[in-house]
């Protein structure tokens, strides 16, 4: 009897290490049973399946789906995916929420003469060049500087009519009242004529009060600037309408900038804009758009913008390459998402709504404008909903292929 119940306890014993050594085993063997694969995938997201384990041409292993990673939300098109594959995604999700957008919109362009700050000197009567003072391109001038001493035939004959009417009428001072007009009337002709024909005051005035006649006569400058053309030579002989100088008052200059069309709803006449040069690194300059041109380039699709810049210094030289910065604001705050949330394929935008944990819905939506690294999403998204702002391309090339297998298995 004691033997017998020895062997009993020795085999009850042996039981008990048999069920210890194999119970890892069922567990393990229990668990892959709870989680069926249904196919493996293509590890680079290409549209290849596989029933049985294998290597794709890189020599990664195929990755298997679990039929619970396919049990999302039918109607919806929602996805679910393992929170261990979620966090080796690297999947980041950001709260949909208002925001005032604004971006910089950016233009190329280049310094330009303000056009309404150029002067032509050209006279109206003929005559020869005696003396030349500003006698090179490139010189600055002033307002009434000289620049050139001429003779001119009728000048001079006015100025001795006007001199001869004077001396007609002291004749005439004890004649009768019309007779005295006249020779006063003769007079003021004259000077009328002399004035019509552009000759300085100061010379009128001289003319009157010193009762001389000048040979000669001396053209100022008309506004200070810098000489951009001339073609006077001294001797030479102009006819009226000639054009002997050119003359750029380059104190205020324009930057005319080439902006392009999807930018131009967002850029205003006044608005503020920021120029800077490739000539003068680390500088920046502060004008206001002062003109849009209303026709559009169709070569460029582009608009001329003219920025208004002072420059009393003369750094602004014309021709000089400049980039013009603007701050464009959209208006009103509205939901908004990174831009990055956003997947746009021409046909259909896309954003990925997380449901909950695992849990992603593709949602479609109607954007709007983008600036700051966010872009407005005007239909399809609720306030303080969350979406996928990274590894979204992954989820969503993840839920095609499984609405793909999907249609197959119909």
């Amino acid at each position: 009897m004691a033997r017998s119940g020895r062997a009993r306890c020795l085999g009850m014993a042996w039981w008990l290490v048999l069920v210890a050594l194999l119970a890892p085993i069922c567990l393990v063997e229990a668990g892959e049973t709870e989680r069926k694969i249904l196919y493996y995938r293509n590890p680079m997201g290409q549209p290849d399946i596989s029933p049985t384990p294998k290597k794709d041409s890189m020599g990664m292993d195929y990755i298997p789906v679990y039929e619970d990673e396919m049990a999302g939300d039918a109607g919806s098109g929602a996805v679910r995916i393992n929170l261990d594959k979620v966090q080796k995604l690297g999947v980041k999700t950001e709260i949909a929420m208002k925001r005032s957008l604004s971006r910089e919109i950016r233009a190329v362009g280049a310094v330009s003469l303000d056009e309404r700050r150029l002067r032509v000197v050209s006279l109206k009567y003929e005559g020869w060049i005696e003396k030349l003072h500003a006698d090179v391109s490139g010189q600055k001038v002033k307002r009434g500087q000289p620049l050139m001493e001429v003779y001119a035939p009728v000048l001079l004959q006015a100025q001795q009519e006007y001199l001869a009417a004077l001396r007609a009428s002291e004749a005439l001072k004890q004649a009768d009242a019309e007779t005295r007009r006249t020779a006063d009337d003769l007079a003021e002709g004259a000077l009328t004529r002399l004035g019509n024909w552009d000759m300085p005051a100061g010379r009128i005035r001289q003319l009157v009060e010193q009762r001389v006649a000048s040979r000669t006569v001396t053209i100022p400058s008309p506004a200070s600037g810098v000489v951009l053309e001339k073609t006077a030579l001294q001797g030479m002989r102009f006819m009226p309408g000639e054009m002997l100088y050119r003359i750029a008052d380059l104190s205020v200059v324009w930057v005319l900038a080439d902006v392009f069309e999807q930018d131009l709803p967002f850029v205003r006449e006044g608005q503020e804009a920021e120029v800077v040069l490739n000539a003068l690194p680390g500088k920046s300059f502060t004008g206001k758009i002062a003109f849009i041109q209303p026709m559009l380039s169709p070569e460029t699709r582009t608009a001329k913008v003219r920025v208004e810049l002072a420059n009393p210094d003369g750094q602004l030289r014309p021709a000089l390459q400049a980039t013009v910065r603007l701050q464009a604001t959209f208006g009103e705050a509205t939901i908004s998402v990174p831009d990055s949330a956003l997947l746009d394929s021409g046909a259909r935008q896309v954003v990925l709504v997380e449901r909950g944990e695992g849990l992603y819905e593709p949602r479609a939506v109607r954007a709007g404008v983008k600036g700051g690294g966010y872009v407005e999403i005007l239909e399809g998204l609720l306030e303080a909903e969350k979406v996928v702002v990274r590894a979204n391309f992954l989820i969503d090339a993840e839920a095609n292929l499984r609405a793909a297998l999907g249609h197959f298995s119909h």
